[in-house]
């Protein structure tokens, strides 16, 4: 055991902060459990490119490489106390080789350290996230692609508007999440640069090969000025942005499928529902209202790492230890809930029965009559005045009688003077309606197919988008081990 091992000096501090309130309050390392694996990953990276660069000797990297190795083996909890994990890690080297350890830490800084660690994590959190989207959106298009034709309500502020099916309702999710798989995956592109060599903000006299680092982390390029590569955290508002857009998603479709199950219109599986603690006849989603709620908590992280970053100055600043924690939490929580969608989702059992008879309530088809007595020559803003009056003039169901005597009222002739009664009773008709509604996004059959196929494309888009990012970091990290066992 080393003389800074005995005491309560580590690496970088010596006996500053070494008792009282203050080392604690600065201490990361608890939450430094997430960038272990990563912080490791810039070591060993960094050192070989030390060595290649001669900077250090081969043998000292090895020496180093070997620390490393050891320090994985035993786990994040068998580091010594220190402030953060890059600390520990550096002084847990000097522990295991002597001062030679400390020359791992040679032409860089905590600061591009960290910033690099960040990156590494993050883009695997986003990842995930992305390959998690792309299930739920082939469960939306699975589902869809059995109820093309299943007739359904559409609702604008909750009231009954216009027929429509439940594949289009679906799918309407659907193209909301392929968005959120998009940002997702530039947010992916934009994170994955190295800051790794820009030392404290100000770069460093050591002819280091930033690139080769790059390479090493199977980061795609290098942030090109070293104050920015320390300090810039926009890539985490951007993908603390893009899991709250994410969650707000969900919260949409669990918020739907809440309400249709209070209707009556689908059966959560009881995988993803409960009972009552005390009224047995009740079956609960909760894990629909759970979704919803964790909305709320990435919208929360993402208002809190917008504050920590307003108005710091370049370049780093101790508040940015507080930035990124939240956001990989986030992710993971936004993770499950997406699997725990796509699997309420898939499980479900829609009543076509119900669906169809609600599709057919509240006039829904209101709007088809406009649209036929406009196709047949009357201003569409008068044809609306004619439907109006029969609905505001009938109790329960709209009948060609009360549209006929609304048009001698507002057309001074009859209705039957434009349609004919096949035609009107097609536009009463809800599935007529919907197969009328055939321009392009619209819910007819036909239409909702071609949806499926642009969204079936977009889904193997995604998942061929997310396999061949993982691979070309699966790449870098052979290439790493490679030349890290080289040294051995």
């Amino acid at each position: 055991m080393t003389e800074s091992a005995e005491s309560d000096e580590t690496a970088v501090r010596r006996d500053r902060f070494s008792g009282g309130p203050a080392r604690g309050f600065l201490s990361s390392l608890a939450a430094d459990q997430a960038i272990f694996e990563a912080d490791l990953a810039v070591d060993q990276a960094h050192v070989v490119m030390l060595a290649e660069q001669e900077i250090i000797e081969p043998h000292t990297a090895a020496e180093i490489l070997g620390a490393l190795d050891g320090i994985r083996t035993d786990g994040h909890g068998s580091l010594p106390e220190g402030e953060d994990v890059h600390e520990a890690i550096e002084t847990a080297v000097i522990d295991r080789i002597g001062p030679e350890g400390g020359r791992m830490h040679t032409a860089r800084s905590r600061n591009d350290e960290v910033a690099a660690c960040i990156r590494f994590r993050l883009r695997e959190g986003l990842l995930e996230v992305a390959a998690a989207v792309a299930e739920l959106r082939d469960a939306l298009t699975g589902v869809a692609t059995e109820h093309v034709e299943t007739v359904a309500p559409g609702y604008t502020h909750l009231q009954p508007a216009q027929p429509t099916t439940l594949a289009h309702f679906l799918l309407s999710y659907e193209q909301a999440l392929a968005r959120d798989s998009g940002r997702l995956l530039e947010a992916y592109d934009r994170v994955n640069t190295s800051p790794l060599g820009a030392a404290a903000f100000a770069g460093t006299p050591f002819d280091i090969d930033r690139h080769r680092t790059a390479d090493l982390l199977g980061f795609d390029g290098i942030e090109l000025n070293a104050t920015d590569a320390v300090s810039g955290r926009d890539f985490l508002i951007e993908s603390a942005a893009d899991a709250a857009a994410l969650g707000v998603t969900l919260s949409g479709l669990a918020e739907d499928l809440v309400i249709y199950a209070n209707k009556g219109f689908v059966e959560i599986d009881d995988a993803y529902a409960s009972t009552s603690s005390i009224m047995p006849q009740k079956k609960n989603p909760d894990t629909l209202e759970l979704i919803r709620g964790t909305a709320g908590d990435s919208v929360g992280s993402l208002a809190g790492v917008v504050t920590t970053l307003k108005g710091l100055p370049r370049a780093y600043n101790r508040d940015l230890q507080r930035a990124h924690a939240g956001v990989f939490e986030t992710l993971e929580t936004v993770a499950d809930s997406v699997d725990v969608a796509g699997g309420a989702v898939a499980t479900a059992s829609w009543d076509v029965a119900a669906l169809s008879e609600a599709a057919a309530t509240g006039f829904s088809t209101a709007t088809g009559v406009a649209d036929r007595l406009a196709a047949s020559g009357v201003p569409f803003r008068t044809a609306h005045e004619v439907v109006a009056a029969a609905a505001e003039t009938s109790t329960g169901e709209v009948t060609p009688a009360a549209l006929d005597t609304a048009a001698e009222t507002h057309l001074g002739e009859s209705l039957f003077a434009y349609l004919s009664r096949d035609e009107l009773e097609a536009a009463l008709d809800p599935g007529e309606s919907v197969a009328n509604r055939d321009s392009a996004g619209g819910p007819a059959p036909a239409a909702v197919r071609s949806q499926l196929t642009h969204a079936n494309s977009g889904i193997d888009d995604t998942r061929d988008a997310v396999t061949s990012r993982r691979a070309s970091l699966a790449e870098a990290a052979d290439r790493r081990r490679e030349e890290v066992t080289g040294y051995e």
